[in-house]
């Protein structure tokens, strides 16, 4: 017997995410056997599954959570913004369309059918799945069609817990107003709440979970205090990257607007003795960085643009002139070389466009995308490393030729002759214990050992117990309906 509870936000980035994991952790500490689902994600965050496809970030680690290999079922539809009014559609782990906001609203409600067939694969021999919606059920004129939250919800016969954000203030407003916009059958659906993020003496919002209880008739299942370790686990939304400093060896990251799988910065951040920082719009990248990592984009063209309009072409240079080292990876590899040529308009208007020229390389825009969980060799010291790859393009050029690392008997990657300038489709490079190690202690500041994994492991042990402290585990399982 499979059953199922769902969590919502009254909010976005209400912390649902990393609720979900450790909920999925705690049961499986407690022996059920658990799985997660998200029927509609939107992250350019996407992790490569073990079946070939791609879904968010985070239920890639959710399915950590719960001990499973990651899988296109988790996360049906996922939905990668390529602008502010469009973004590309992938179905059960497969691009499917790009499509505007406005068209995408017209079709999302046949998406409907592979959504729920995804989640009884998910669901079959499972005790528990936890569903996580996305954004806000309160979004009342995005309720027809919908197959987020309470669309979903109605169509599987799930009961909800809400979620709400007291960090941001007015959490009260957020759940009892939740609740008046709400359609009756949707409030119903609605069983228990919680509130997450509490700073300080949770005895103080007593009164106020008898308040939301009152007028909503559901049933409380705790107040949640700030979980100050959550940094440590990777992060989806790109509201969550922040600079994480203290270390002696420097990486400076630019944030571009169309930033993508930048779950390469996680490992970096939980070394000790490094310090990621984050370089947003209007700053200068810092003369005293060892290393400017120049990340993924979904929109590499737009995002060169928008690099250039920084002035952060002329730090890049100054700090290639100085002696410091480079490495793109994805689009900030694609960045480095002579030339990106769109000529088939995949990123929108066909153009051929100039790049920093910091590689002897160019890149040809091609419709079919590469997805790959991969084993790779760093060519220099034989360390064996694992990633994945998920891009369009193909880069080609003399310096390919000073190709850094090896996947499956393939050269992958291009270096200057010196090798301070280096860039690579492989993702996830960095979550290789010794290769990071190595690759860091070049940089000229030796970087101590540390087992990423396990942290991660750890992180959500605690995550896990910290849940079982403060919310009614019991109470919410209670709640949860067969499927």
């Amino acid at each position: 017997m499979t059953k199922a509870i769902m969590i919502q936000g009254a909010g976005s980035n209400v912390g649902k995410s990393i609720l979900v994991a450790g909920i999925a952790r705690a049961c499986v500490r407690r022996g059920l056997s658990v799985a997660p689902f998200k029927p509609q994600n939107m992250s350019n965050n996407a992790a490569v599954t073990t079946d070939g496809g791609e879904i968010g970030r985070a239920q890639a680690l959710q399915a950590l959570a719960c001990g499973l290999e990651p899988r296109v079922d988790m996360n049906p539809v996922l939905l990668k913004p390529e602008s502010d009014i469009g973004a590309q559609v992938i179905v059960q782990g497969q691009r499917f369309a790009t499509m505007k906001a406005r068209d995408y609203g017209k079709q999302k409600s046949t998406l409907l059918p592979p959504v729920l067939e995804s989640f009884r694969k998910i669901g079959k021999g499972r005790d528990l799945v936890i569903i996580e919606g996305a954004g806000s059920p309160a979004e009342v004129n995005l309720r027809a069609g919908d197959i987020a939250n309470m669309g979903f919800a109605e169509a599987a016969d799930v009961p909800v817990v809400l979620i709400g954000d007291i960090d941001r203030g007015g959490v009260i407003a957020q759940m009892v107003g939740t609740h008046a916009v709400l359609p009756e059958n949707d409030r119903a659906r609605i069983k228990g709440f919680a509130i997450n993020k509490f700073r300080g003496d949770t005895t103080l919002f007593h009164d106020g979970m008898a308040m939301i209880a009152e007028r909503t008739d559901w049933a409380p299942l705790g107040i949640v205090p700030w979980f100050t370790d959550a940094w440590k686990l990777p992060a989806e939304d790109v509201m969550d990257i922040a600079s994480r400093t203290g270390g002696t060896l420097k990486i400076a990251v630019p944030r571009l607007n169309r930033i993508a799988n930048f779950d390469d910065l996680d490992p970096l951040s939980a070394t000790p003795g490094v310090s990621v920082e984050i370089i947003s719009e209007g700053r200068p990248l810092p003369g005293d960085a060892h290393l400017i990592l120049i990340p993924g984009s979904k929109s590499t063209i737009a995002d060169l643009a928008h690099f250039r309009a920084q002035g952060w072409d002329v730090d890049l240079a100054a700090h290639i002139r100085r002696g410091g080292h480079v490495l793109g990876v994805c689009g900030g590899y694609q960045m480095l070389g002579h030339e990106i040529a769109d000529r088939e308009g995949i990123e929108g208007v066909p153009s051929i466009v100039q790049g920093l020229g910091h590689l002897d390389i160019s890149t040809i825009m091609k419709p079919q995308k590469r997805l790959a969980r991969s084993r790779a060799v760093h060519v220099a010291n034989g360390e064996a490393l694992e990633g994945y790859e998920i891009h369009i393009g193909e880069t080609t050029g003399p310096d390919c030729e000073n190709a850094w690392l090896e996947i499956d008997g393939r050269a992958e990657g291009a270096a200057t002759r010196n090798g301070q300038i280096k860039g690579c489709y492989l993702h996830g490079l960095f979550s290789s214990d010794g290769f990071r190690q190595s690759f860091l202690s070049a940089l000229g500041q030796p970087v101590a050992a540390h087992d990423y994994a396990a942290g991660v492991d750890e992180t959500l042990n605690a995550l896990a117990q910290h849940l079982e402290t403060h919310l009614d585990l019991d109470g919410l399982l209670a709640l949860a309906g067969e499927v």
